[in-house]
């Protein structure tokens, strides 16, 4: 299978070369070189991130300085929202819906996976391209379009979706309820269902690339840890990601063409509805079929990015390799059956809890396993401590500090005494927003020489990476104290509890370190677009490494090598091994005689 999908992309590659002169469009814009619609994930990413990020610093604002007046507010949110620059609640709630819902989706989710799987499936596998090109284009163009819905909803008479990222019914289901469910939760739906469309077009490809166009001798089994972590998320995301676009279809008809599926005896200000015999709880299990999943969707690939990182500047081989594989596929499967410990208070059957307990308790030992082999790995390794390998180090440790407060909130009798306050919030973004935004980082620090040719500043690096490090726990550690002291999450002030004035200072503290951490990304911001035409230029392999895509040459091309595709002979981790003059030795060198292969 793979000798014919390799011939025939051989041919398609000189195709391009000899026939088809690119313009600025079809290079720069409708691209169908992988490559391309990568670096197009990648910015499209980052400008949606800073959207997130500054959203993020005025929620913030409000809750450390409650009824303080700001001139950011009045000029960024106008007198409608901000009278005399104070905030008013709903466009607080608002601005924490829409922060969550770019943040997890567009950055996490297209930002991550659309850009890292995009350049690397190629390239470690030994492709000249996507299976399909055309279908890799509409799929960006189609996450394009949903985040201008996204932006274009913001600006909406009424105010944008103001009912949580989680939009549960009945607040997102009656336009009347509040006004940001009026036409923004409308446009928030429509792009969430074009962004759905895209995120499935993308898996499927990807999927279908990984099983087909491997290069001849690149078996499963000798697959760069970052392809199984690529491939497994997109598994994941044809299985649960159409269950989202049913929920989000049924809510359009509930709040558009008069039906009840969500929806049942409900009053407001005294009028009683016509809707009977629907179950907001339905949303809340179909949301959350897709919403568990998703942070697995979010970090597979962070973690994939950190195996291949880890490995490469430890200089060792990865530890545990089959290993890691298992626990990504125990992962994958598990995903699927955890939904329920979002919903402990939903007024879920008690036995069911436990059953949600333990799925969930056992999803922390593939977890586990995870990272007790990046430590393994980076034990008595060569360290080679760039800005990269700092930012995965970083990721295992969020991993394992957000993952512990998971044990806690996996349990239902312990949950319920935390659930919707702070303690949640400050657990899933340092295991899932945290972690995952680690190995964004890491990743553009180390493929970025492979993406544009020229190598990042590195001190910059390091003083990137070691503000967002103290200031991400900064902010997220003193959270998990204010959320067991009761502090509830989406409350724009908490001046009416005398019971929390305490903890006012808590909050202040919490958004110096957020502005802080905010103001640092900057330096990578500007690293990042300084680097593309004025960094230093790239060796073909600087990190030494030994996959695939450090075979091709630093200038791109369509089809990736110019002549004949590199065959494998050997696993992608072999560093630092006995009998070889260098301390890495790539895949497409034949073995030796007599040389051991190592048991992975």
């Amino acid at each position: 299978m793979s000798a014919v999908g390799h011939d025939l992309s051989h041919d398609h590659g000189h195709d391009h070369e000899h026939h088809h002169k690119d313009t600025f469009i079809t290079k720069y814009i409708f691209s169908i070189d992988h490559k391309m619609i990568a670096k197009q994930y990648l910015i499209t990413g980052l400008i949606m991130g800073i959207v997130g990020v500054a959203m993020s610093l005025l929620f913030r604002m409000q809750i450390a300085w409650p009824e303080e007046s700001f001139g950011i507010f009045k000029f960024l949110l106008g007198e409608k929202f901000a009278p005399g620059g104070v905030m008013r609640n709903d466009i607080y709630l608002a601005l924490v819906t829409i922060h969550g819902t770019i943040m997890v989706f567009f950055v996490l989710t297209a930002g991550l996976s659309g850009t890292f799987s995009n350049l690397l499936i190629p390239l470690q596998i030994g492709a000249r391209d996507m299976a399909s090109g055309f279908m890799n284009m509409i799929s960006y163009w189609m996450f394009f379009i949903s985040t201008v819905i996204m932006l274009c909803s913001l600006f909406v008479e009424s105010g944008p979706a103001s009912a949580g990222w989680t939009i549960y019914p009945p607040l997102s289901a009656l336009p009347q309820a509040i006004p940001g469910s009026g036409t923004g939760m409308t446009l928030w739906l429509v792009s969430m269902a074009i962004f759905i469309a895209s995120s499935l077009m993308g898996s499927l490809n990807y999927v279908v690339t990984v099983i087909n166009l491997r290069t001849k001798g690149m078996s499963m089994t000798r697959l760069p840890l970052t392809i199984w972590a690529f491939f497994v998320t997109a598994i994941i995301g044809i299985v649960s990601f159409p269950v989202l676009l049913s929920a989000a279809l049924l809510l359009i008809f509930d709040r558009s063409f008069g039906t009840s599926f969500f929806l049942s005896d409900i009053f407001i200000s005294g009028e009683v509805l016509h809707y009977q015999g629907g179950s907001p709880v339905l949303f809340e299990h179909l949301f959350w079929f897709l919403g568990h999943p998703e942070v697995y969707i979010v970090l597979l690939p962070a973690l994939g990015i950190t195996s291949e990182i880890i490995a490469t500047n430890s200089r060792k081989p990865i530890f545990g390799y089959r290993a890691m594989i298992a626990s990504i596929l125990a992962i994958a499967f598990l995903s699927t059956i955890v939904w329920g410990h979002h919903m402990f208070i939903s007024g879920m059957n008690p036995f069911l809890g436990s059953v949600f307990t333990f799925t969930t308790l056992l999803i922390a030992i593939p977890s586990a396993v995870k990272a007790f082999n990046y430590i393994t790995t980076l034990w008595k390794g060569n360290l080679q401590l760039n800005p990269a390998m700092l930012f995965s180090i970083g990721l295992v440790s969020t991993f394992i500090t957000g993952g512990l407060t998971g044990i806690i909130l996996g349990d239902s009798t312990l949950d319920i005494n935390v659930h919707d306050t702070y303690f949640v919030v400050a657990h899933f973004h340092l295991v899932m927003g945290i972690s995952a935004l680690y190995g964004f980082f890491a990743g553009v620090y180390h493929w970025f020489p492979k993406m544009f040719g020229r190598m990042m500043n590195k001190n910059l690096g390091y003083i990137h990476f070691w503000v967002t490090a103290v200031c991400a726990y900064g902010v997220f550690f003193p959270m998990h104290f204010i959320g067991m002291a009761g502090l509830p999450r989406r409350y724009y002030t908490n001046t009416a509890f005398p019971l929390f004035d305490d903890l006012a200072d808590v909050n202040v503290l919490i958004t110096v370190f957020a502005l802080v951490g905010a103001a640092f990304q900057l330096v990578f911001i500007w690293n990042f677009f300084y680097s593309i035409f004025y960094g230093k230029r790239a060796p073909m392999n600087p990190w030494r490494s030994n996959t695939l895509e450090w075979t091709a040459p630093v200038e791109h091309m369509h089809g990736n090598w110019p002549g004949e595709i590199p065959h494998v002979y050997r696993w992608p981790y072999d560093y630092s091994k006995p009998g070889h003059d260098e301390d890495f030795v790539p895949q497409t060198v034949p073995y030796k005689d007599g040389e051991e292969q190592l048991h992975h």
